[in-house]
């Protein structure tokens, strides 16, 4: 019986021994992967944003940051950082879901979602100049100095002649996945486009010469953070960029804070 029960200690103890060698031969043999495109980034500061803001696009332009929203009485105007309020310049009809916005030669490029309708506004006054039209749904826009650059939540983006306001070109947004779908708010940045995804917490860098995608910044934290402060936050969205600090600016639907990020 003892002699057993010796026997049993050791089968068990080698057993032990056998499992413990390769459980460590295991986690060797397939450790964690980092993301080699993640982008690291420190938060600088935060500024307030309101909580009733069902954002779609943020811009900053001569030190003034202006924002736009969707849903029903969709707006356009300029945020007060301190506060979060909105000072609504525009506010569209009940008819058009309002949608991203950028500035370019003194004038405000707004889209809409379904209507397939966008409106060119004059920088001071807000008065509207025009209308234009598209074949897609309209999601982000942003520009390089040359073309308007819009998104439909595809994984295609649109160059705009700006005078025409027509396409130019198109461009399929691939990384080592495949294509990326459901681009949507947009900000050209040091030569690249930074575009949301879409119902995630990741923004992408691209390269506008070839569609590739060459970073990732996964602000899942700050989406945790704002969920904390305000249970009804949704999706991140909105990208606006400070060319002079180098200062990244992000937020999302009805999330009560702006994060300032330096990326590192």
């Amino acid at each position: 019986m003892q002699q057993h029960s010796m026997k049993s200690f050791c089968y068990g103890l080698a057993l032990l021994i056998f499992m413990v060698a390769c459980g460590k031969t295991k986690e060797k043999d397939s450790p964690l992967k980092r993301d080699p495109l993640l982008l690291n980034y420190k938060v600088k500061t935060e500024w307030a944003h309101s909580t009733d803001a069902f954002i779609q696009g943020l811009v900053i332009h001569e030190g003034k940051l202006f924002e736009s929203t969707g849903q029903k009485q969709s707006w356009l105007g300029i945020v007060d950082i301190k506060t979060g309020t909105p000072d609504k310049k525009v506010v569209l009809d009940d008819v058009y879901f309002g949608e991203g916005i950028t500035i370019l030669n003194n004038k405000i490029y707004q889209l809409t979602w379904q209507s397939k309708v966008g409106f060119v506004y004059d920088l001071k006054s807000f008065k509207k100049l025009k209308e234009f039209t598209y074949n897609s749904e309209g999601w982000g826009i942003t520009h390089d100095s040359v073309n308007l650059i819009m998104s439909d939540g595809t994984d295609k983006l649109t160059f705009l002649d700006t005078v025409t306001l027509k396409p130019v070109r198109t461009l399929a947004v691939t990384d080592e996945q495949g294509r990326v779908k459901m681009l949507n708010e947009l900000e050209y940045v040091e030569g690249y486009i930074m575009a949301n995804i879409w119902n995630t917490n990741m923004i992408v860098k691209i390269n506008p010469a070839d569609g590739k995608v060459v970073g990732r910044l996964d602000l899942s934290d700050l989406n945790r953070d704002a969920k904390m402060r305000n249970p009804n936050a949704d999706v991140l969205n909105g990208i606006a960029y400070h060319p002079t600090t180098k200062l990244l600016l992000v937020t999302g639907k009805l999330w009560p804070r702006i994060y300032v990020l330096q990326l590192n």
